[in-house]
């Protein structure tokens, strides 16, 4: 009954309405003319998934009618009536995710994780950080009190993951799933408690209060920094598009760790396989959206000794605020263009962050170029606001290595990752 009243998007709409807890705008729609008119209602673009899903399996942001409607024929076989749900997309709002285990009584809420990417991007495919590193207090504690109602209020034993979006300070809940999560294990880890083992007592009958460090059940949190990145094989794959979205595609995650964000992100990075620059061109083609927040990135890279290459858009528009940048041909329009740039090996990094559906088609052999030269690509305007303050502390020193026990020295409360009860 918990996991149907959390699948079931009526019955958890009715649930987080009780609770007073708010939720993207949504509707459920079991044709191509229900879909079309709760989408002109809520406002393009706009989350479509059928229910019951994993994985984020068939999930898609959906930007016009057209798109909607192509998006019905692939994905609903005919003959069948399964329930799509649509909900609004909160554009550029950073997600998060909570690992929980509830024994009825207390909620003991083991990591909130922030995503780097912004919402739409599938949480396993995304770079998260424990603890958040750019979030307001007011608004984790809000994260913290919508986890222990929800979890008890779906009367779980055992874990909980929950997944939030924050946009413009508001907290709203994407989704809930009363069973164990892929970031349980990057959980325990960077905690230095066993949180399956503890759910599956708690599963058993045993209390929180019992199995886990009084500081930790409060909300204590590590004093360093814990970042997770996916591993994705994009390579291994000819033709395949190496852009995220709300379907997954990573096969495996690694880990840094370090005293802040910053530099644990700099080890997730090297980890994966992505070696940051530390000199060199780097090229940039962004979205409208997105071209204020590139004109910090911008500055950030030309002070660190960055040359700039653009697209006549984006060159144009970091021309006009004072940011030099050398302008580059897309794909068609002449000689060289970005592609031949790319072969001949002259950029360290790609910064391109697609926006319409053509704009996405166009750049996909930016994307794939890159990949097959091993040259890092970053698809998002967060992520890249990430890469550059990691590029800046790599500038400045070596990363240092150390036990991961020295570590958990540092923690509030003893680390036990081997619980005997």
């Amino acid at each position: 009954s918990a996991i149907d009243m959390a699948e079931d998007r009526r019955l958890f709409g009715a649930a987080l309405k009780k609770l007073g807890i708010l939720a993207p705008e949504s509707g459920i729609a079991q044709n191509a003319a229900s879909a079309l008119k709760i989408a002109k209602r809520l406002g393009y673009p706009v989350m479509v998934r059928p229910s019951y899903v994993l994985g984020g399996r068939a999930m898609e942001v959906i930007y016009d009618d057209a798109s909607l409607v192509d998006y019905i024929q692939r994905t609903v076989k005919p003959g069948s009536h399964p329930s799509l749900l649509i909900d609004r997309f909160l554009a550029d709002a950073a997600e998060l995710d909570v690992d929980a285990v509830c024994d009825g009584t207390d909620v003991w809420i083991s990591g909130v994780m922030e995503h780097i990417e912004e919402a739409g991007i599938h949480s396993g495919d995304s770079a998260c950080t424990l603890p958040p590193h750019s979030l307001a207090p007011a608004v984790l504690a809000a994260v913290r009190e919508h986890t222990r109602k929800l979890a008890l209020h779906l009367n779980v034993r055992g874990l909980i993951n929950i997944q939030y979006a924050v946009k413009d300070g508001v907290v709203y809940v994407l989704e809930a799933n009363p069973r164990a999560s892929r970031t349980v294990p990057f959980v325990s880890k960077a905690a230095g408690l066993p949180v399956a083992r503890i759910a599956t007592w708690v599963m058993m009958g045993k209390k929180l209060k019992k199995l886990v460090p009084a500081a930790a059940l409060k909300g204590a949190v590590p004093p360093y920094t814990a970042t997770k990145e996916a591993v994705l094989p994009f390579i291994k794959f000819p033709d395949v598009d190496p852009r995220l979205g709300p379907e997954m595609k990573s096969t495996g995650e690694v880990m840094g760790l370090d005293a802040d964000f910053p530099r644990s992100f700099a080890k997730s990075q090297e980890a994966a396989g992505l070696s940051l620059p530390v000199s060199g061109s780097v090229f940039l083609s962004v979205r409208d959206d997105d071209k204020p927040e590139i004109l910090h990135v911008a500055r950030a890279l030309r002070r660190m000794g960055f040359t700039l290459v653009a697209t006549r858009s984006t060159a144009d528009f970091l021309i006009r605020h004072g940011m030099p940048s050398e302008r580059v041909a897309k794909i068609g329009e002449g000689k060289p263009d970005v592609v031949d740039l790319l072969k001949q090996r002259t950029l360290s990094l790609i910064v391109n962050t697609p926006s319409s559906k053509r704009a996405r088609a166009d750049g996909y052999m930016i994307r794939r170029t890159a990949l097959e030269l091993d040259i890092p690509c970053i698809t998002n305007i967060r992520s890249v606001n990430a890469a550059v303050h990691a590029i800046s502390v790599l500038q400045g020193a070596t990363m240092g290595v150390k036990p991961l026990q020295d570590y958990y020295q540092s923690l509030p409360y003893k680390a036990v990752m081997g619980l005997k009860t």
